[in-house]
């Protein structure tokens, strides 16, 4: 009999925990019953300040598919994923990560494992429409995909962190040894037989979403940088336009010097050292960022440190 892992990143999870499982062990009772695979759930706790974590031990004491992995401190949703992705490698078939909110639709988890029977490697969900989103998160959102997929052609519009992958692409994504991830474009890069599930989102039912604004500026950063040099040619271009600029402003001058009219200068000198002051700390910053990338990547630091283990044999850890 076939396993599927279904991986669940959680954190200060406590109002809305309780309800997601019930959901999943129905989403697992149709697993066995329509396509014959059983399903565990992994629920990988990351740091969490409430009772996350005594809720998923609590679980794992009364359900033997119920699986709970305690991190030392929060790491974030991507390292967090990934703990519980290489907690899966090699114990199971597939695996599926889906956020603990339940916004993404559990049901089509079913669809994703009947696309895996019948060869698909790699199953994205992805949403059909954002109406359950307010208007800021929906016009952020799609700007940061538009602006994703300028950058990286094979970037997939409206998918998230809600996928299958067999056990044979878990273990080609397990070789990508870099720290600053961004999952949804390193696995689309990983290639094999693909497949496509396509739903709805819902709105949150209890509890706050755990990303603000200003992680999701900080994601989006991570992600068009973790991608792409786009930015760097942006620099290189601007720095181009610069020159042009300066070019016409000198052809300008030298025309007002012969003609004789008297020139203040104030105006042209200030704008100009605006425009290059600017754009020079415009460039140092984005160079700055890939430069941190880079030393956060050489440090060579673990992404997590596991805490606690709970559930396999009831028992925790």
């Amino acid at each position: 009999m076939k396993t599927l892992n279904i991986v669940i990143p959680c954190y200060n999870e406590e109002e809305v925990l309780p309800w997601a499982l019930g959901r999943l062990q129905d989403v697992v009772a149709r697993l066995l019953s329509e396509t014959g695979v059983r399903g565990v759930l992994l629920l990988v706790d990351d740091g969490s300040r409430d009772r996350t974590w005594q809720i998923i031990e609590s679980y794992a004491h009364t359900h033997d598919n119920v699986r709970g992995l305690k991190l030392s401190h929060n790491v974030g949703h991507q390292n967090a994923l990934w703990a519980g992705m290489e907690e899966s490698v090699d114990r199971c078939d597939a695996i599926v990560s889906i956020d603990a909110d339940l916004q993404d639709d559990e049901n089509a988890i079913v669809d994703m494992t009947r696309q895996m029977l019948e060869g698909k490697e790699i199953v994205y969900g992805v949403r059909k429409e954002r109406k359950t989103d307010t208007w800021f998160k929906r016009c952020t959102a799609q700007a940061f995909y538009r602006v994703m997929q300028s950058v990286d052609k094979e970037t997939i519009y409206n998918h998230a962190d809600f996928r299958l992958l067999t056990n044979t692409a878990l273990k080609a994504l397990m070789q990508y040894p870099e720290r600053n991830m961004f999952l949804r474009g390193m696995v689309r890069h990983l290639g094999f037989e693909q497949g496509f599930v396509y739903y709805n989102r819902t709105a949150r039912t209890a509890g706050d979403s755990k990303y603000p604004f200003r992680k999701m500026l900080s994601f989006s950063i991570d992600g068009i940088t973790s991608f792409s040099t786009a930015p760097l040619m942006f620099i290189t271009l601007a720095g181009l336009a610069m020159t042009l600029v300066a070019m016409l402003i000198i052809v300008y001058g030298l025309y007002e010097h012969f003609m004789g009219k008297t020139i203040e200068g104030w105006t042209s000198i200030m704008v100009s050292l605006w425009l290059i002051g600017g754009m020079t700390t415009t460039g140092v910053g984005i160079t700055g960022m890939y430069i941190g990338k880079i030393y956060m990547e050489v440090k060579r630091r673990p992404r997590y440190n596991v805490e606690k283990r709970a559930g396999g044999d009831g028992t925790a850890q």
